[in-house]
This record gives C-alpha cells, structure tokens and sequence, in this order.
C-alpha cells in the first residue's frame, strides 16, 4: 500500500463536522468511534501550539531524522492550551459526549515524530480487556469510559506524512476485530489468522480510515477505538497534542500523589478555571505497581 495514493474513504454516514454541529459529532463518536471537527483552532492558536510543542518537547531543536519524542503531561507545560478550558465550542462538545457539565481535566499529551519514523502499530489504548491489576501509570488512565482521543495534528495529517487511521466501528467492547485477524493478548492489537500473533504495523485491514486533516482541525476517538499512524514520509516533523476530559464524579483513584508539576499547574490556572483541575490527578511517569 502506497499512502501518499491514499484518498478519504467514502462512508454511508458523515464523519467530518463543524465545531457548531455538536450532537451530530458525539453520535458519530458513540455509533461509529471516531469523528473530525474541522476549524476548531484558528491560525493563531496553531502557531502558539506549535512553538510550545517544541519548546516543552525538543527546546534545543535535537531531533533526530526518523525520531519521535513524547509529553505524557503536556497541559502543565502548556499555557496555550489552557485556552481550550474556554473555548466553548469544545467545552460543549466534551459535555456533550460525557453527559454532564461537571468536567476535570483527566490527561494530555504531544508527540513530535520526525521525518523518516515508522509505524505505530495496530492499537486501543484501552486497558480495560486485560483482567491484570494496572501496572503503569498509562494503563491506569486509560480505563475508563471517556473518549481517549481529542487530538489536534498541528500541520495537519495525511497518509503518506504519519497521518491517523482509525478502524470504524472497531470501539464496542464485543467487536470481533478485523475480518481475517485473530486478536492479540488481552485484546491490544491483532495480527492476521495463521500469522505469529504480534501487533501488526500493515495498512491493508477491513474498515481502516486514512484520516486527512488541516491544522486546526480537531480528531475525536472513543475510548476502544481502534488506531495507528502511517509511516513518516514527509519532509518536516509532525506535530500534535491534545487533552481530554472526565466527568468529575466520582473521584478517579489514582494511585499517585500529585506531582510538583502538577500542583504548580493547578495553582497557575485562573481561580474561574479551578472547577476543571478540582479532581486532577496529572502522571506521575515514576509509578509503577509494586511487585
């Protein structure tokens, strides 16, 4: 599969919106697992994202060709994006696909991937499957009922530059996976029937949805969905980040106490943003579950 050939595919339903078109979004996300919200950021939100990208992510501009590095606490150490807690064309959808107007921030991200990266394979960042007590602190975040994905790719995405598939439909807890593919352990990848039973970093997969973006543009996925990344091919690094929400009650138990960045996160944000970090947890990247 060549993915600079690829074109966007063609569904029986709409899967790209407006930010207005708030309740055709969330059941597109419920129904089908995914959804793209086109202009959610404006050209100057973009350009401010980006520089903080690099200067929380690369600040020294070291990237190697092909490298991808990675920000598990993102928002701390991003004002701009802060800006989102009043934005309210987000603000509405997120209350929209959670039911409720009483939201905490739950986690964040931004990836910067350079020109010449491979793959990410075949996933769900859901851990719900595996019966195994969390070990790390990706796998106690990533549990719950909320959407998983609320990204922005900064340049835009597209197939033959590490651009976003998705599976549709792939986001019901009884989905069968793929037709011809036999599910790794717990559920977290799959791999074709008659194959060895690693995750699997090819592209020709029943139901896959090369995803084509501007920056600005905001990618939606649910909690199961189903993703990977094409192979960089492009000429400039990649960027994107993004956050995502959940209801504030109940509580979420994380098993870490707040770190220093995110109690200086939580204390920078303006007193009529407090509602938003009052059950923050943050990431602490040193917890893992003793043996």
């Amino acid at each position: 599969m060549d993915p600079a050939a690829l074109q966007p595919v063609q569904l029986p339903y709409r899967y790209e919106f407006a930010p207005s078109e708030t309740a055709a979004i969330a059941a597109c996300n419920r129904d089908h697992g995914f959804a793209v919200v086109r202009g959610v950021l404006d050209r100057t939100q973009v350009e401010q994202l980006k520089e903080t990208t690099w200067r929380v992510l690369d600040p020294e501009r070291t990237l190697k060709p092909g490298e991808t590095r990675g920000q598990g606490d993102f928002i701390e150490h991003a004002p701009p994006l802060w800006d989102l807690l009043e934005h309210e064309d987000f603000l509405r959808l997120n209350r929209a696909i959670l039911g409720t107007s009483d939201l905490t921030v739950h986690r964040s991200a931004a990836i910067l991937k350079n020109a010449g990266a491979g793959p990410v394979t075949w996933h769900t960042d859901w851990n719900g499957y595996s019966p195994l007590p969390a070990r790390t602190p990706n796998e106690v975040l990533n549990r719950g009922e909320w959407p998983n994905g609320m990204w922005f790719y900064l340049n835009g995405t597209h197939p033959s530059r590490a651009g976003l598939a998705v599976i549709a439909d792939s986001h019901t807890i009884d989905w069968a996976g793929p037709e011809g593919f036999a599910f790794t352990e717990y559920r977290r990848s799959f791999h074709p029937r008659g194959e060895e039973p690693k995750v699997h970093d090819r592209f020709e997969v029943p139901g896959m949805v090369p995803l084509f973006t501007e920056p600005g543009d905001l990618i939606v996925f649910n909690t199961r969905t189903y993703h990977a990344a094409f192979p960089h091919g492009g000429s400039e690094a990649r960027l994107s980040c993004g956050f995502v929400f959940r209801p504030s009650a109940p509580p979420f138990p994380a098993p870490w106490a707040l770190t220093e960045s995110a109690r200086r996160f939580c204390a920078a944000l303006p007193s009529r943003l407090h509602p938003f970090v009052r059950e923050y947890t943050g990431l602490d990247p040193a917890w893992k579950l003793a043996e």
